[in-house]
């Protein structure tokens, strides 16, 4: 078995009760078979506790008026584990922020950045990610399984993020090129022409295919109308989600009324002064957006291998970024032009909740993705 984490994995521990908005509230946690299991077999007084606390039916623990979990203290930490131990703890609550993606004979952990010092981290590091992997253990053969698809997906991603990494290129370019890469394997796969798709990833390893893109991004940045349209459109999409936290809405809400509200030629003034701003205070927001396009890309896209759908997940994670740095301006505003590292991680960490930790909602931003990206519209396919 291959396992593979993030650099960065070994230095985020958990700040349990000091944390600024802690994990167990303001979503369901969904209790695995074993640790109900292992609930109905406590000995003692603490058995009446669980005996309340569990929601036996849907496999989950309750949650008060405030949808704070029922074993979660005044102090922010966890009743069950200062009583029983950590064994005590259910698969959920002893494994995030970690999260999992499994393949054959592949098991990738990450760090959810909903977790706000996982978001932290992040936005705080300024060198490029990189991954390391180590073989452990027997190996896994998984039924229904696409090795040659999933190799194929493998060797996109690698690309993606030299791309998204290549500090020398505009992150705009940068978004510009994995949208079109995407696109044209998209293509491909769907006429399951998988060996195909080593000619688009090379291609747009070419300069060629750099300059194509910055002629693209030239053209629909001068149809500010169409951008401002298409960006507005993604954030109202948002209000269609599943609402995790009620104030939530309010943030959603505050984006649109501070920069969508009078018009495309509001907007451009908003973001080219939002970036004068950046450039002259030295903001590392251009970073941390490659950070997170890097950590959606390798969280995601290989999930493809069981669905096919390379695009919308492309596509999702430009798509993020771009609505964070809509909200981002409208912190901006509010702050009357100023925003910190702390603004950044508190959106960053709070987007991730809403979206990320509610199977229903990634469904849904994977189907309400366009056909084109704002950024990207013509691709070099001539196919």
């Amino acid at each position: 078995m291959l396992y593979t984490v993030p650099d960065y994995y070994d230095e985020f521990s958990c700040i349990a009760g000091d944390c600024e908005d802690t994990c167990c509230a303001g979503w369901q946690i969904v209790v695995d078979k074993d640790s109900l299991k292992k609930y109905k077999k406590v000995r003692g007084p603490y058995f009446k506790t669980i005996l309340k606390r569990v929601n036996w039916i849907n496999g989950t623990f309750r949650q008060d008026e405030e949808k704070r979990c029922a074993f979660l203290r005044e102090d922010n930490l966890c009743d069950m584990y200062a009583c029983l131990g950590e064994d005590s703890l259910c698969k959920t609550c002893r494994t995030y922020p970690r999260h999992i993606e499994e393949f054959e004979n592949v098991r990738e952990t990450t760090l959810s950045v909903s977790c706000p010092e996982v978001a932290k981290i992040l936005m705080n590091r300024r060198d490029p990610v990189t991954f390391i992997s180590k073989e452990e253990g027997e190996e896994e053969v998984y039924d229904d399984f696409d090795p040659f698809l999933y190799s194929m997906l493998l060797d996109l991603r690698d690309a993606m993020i030299d791309v998204l990494q290549d500090r020398s290129l505009d992150v705009k370019v940068r978004g510009g090129l994995l949208y079109g890469m995407a696109r044209d394997v998209q293509r491909r796969v769907d006429r399951q022409e998988i060996f195909a798709c080593q000619d688009v990833i090379e291609k747009y390893k070419k300069e060629k295919a750099r300059f194509f893109v910055e002629e693209q991004i030239y053209k629909n940045e001068c149809e500010e109308e169409d951008l401002y349209m298409f960006r507005r459109v993604m954030l109202e999409q948002l209000h269609e989600l599943e609402l995790l936290k009620e104030d939530w809405y309010v943030q959603l809400v505050e984006t649109r009324q501070r920069i969508f509200v009078d018009g495309s030629e509001c907007y451009r003034d908003i973001a080219q002064n939002f970036a004068q701003w950046i450039s002259e205070n030295n903001h590392p927001w251009e970073i941390q957006k490659e950070q997170l396009l890097v950590y959606f890309i390798f969280t995601y896209l290989c999930g493809a291998v069981y669905d096919g759908q390379v695009l919308p997940k492309v596509q999702m994670a430009l798509i993020s970024v771009g609505i964070l740095e809509d909200m981002m301006m409208a912190r901006w505003i509010r702050n009357e032009n100023m925003l910190d590292t702390e603004d950044v991680i508190e959106l960053v960490y709070r987007y991730s909740r809403e979206v990320e930790h509610s199977d229903i909602n990634l469904k849904r931003m994977e189907k309400m993705m366009p056909v084109r990206h704002g950024l990207y519209e013509k691709s070099t396919d001539k196919r």
